[in-house]
């Protein structure tokens, strides 16, 4: 019995971690959504845009690879909830990068669909969120 209690004694932690996790989630969405000039969830729910879908996926794993690093290494909660916010910005800027220097149509490209620019999307957006999580590892 006491192993079944040491077991779940972090349960508590674990629960606050994960629904501020999933509020960070919804946090990025939106701030995500706001940098963007096209409107993901409009193309992705209304007009089945393939391209968004795999960009905003790429977008939200790249996301949560540097937020489940911080939620790793982190100290306490304000600290996870600083290298959250970290982590938004990291996102929300691999786009801009994207966008204002190796694909400057890579936002008219999702809204046509073009498949080959929501990949790129999504491999940069993976692979700051794994630049973003490694540096996080302090």
């Amino acid at each position: 019995m006491d192993r079944l209690i040491d077991s779940i004694s972090g349960l508590g932690d674990f629960a606050l971690y994960f629904a501020i996790s999933v509020v960070f989630l919804y946090v990025f969405k939106v701030v995500y959504s706001l940098v963007t000039p096209h409107n993901e969830w409009k193309l992705v729910k209304e007009e089945q845009n393939t391209a968004a879908a795999i960009g905003f996926g790429g977008a939200f794993i790249g996301f949560s690879l540097a937020l489940s690093s911080a939620a790793t290494n982190s100290v306490d909660l304000v600290d996870f909830a600083v290298w959250g916010f970290v982590a938004v910005f990291a996102q929300s800027l691999a786009f801009a990068l994207l966008r204002f220097t190796f694909m400057p149509k890579i936002s008219e490209r999702i809204n046509n669909n073009e498949v080959s620019a929501g990949i790129i999307l999504a491999a940069t957006s993976v692979a700051i969120g794994l630049l973003n999580a490694a540096c996080m590892s302090y």
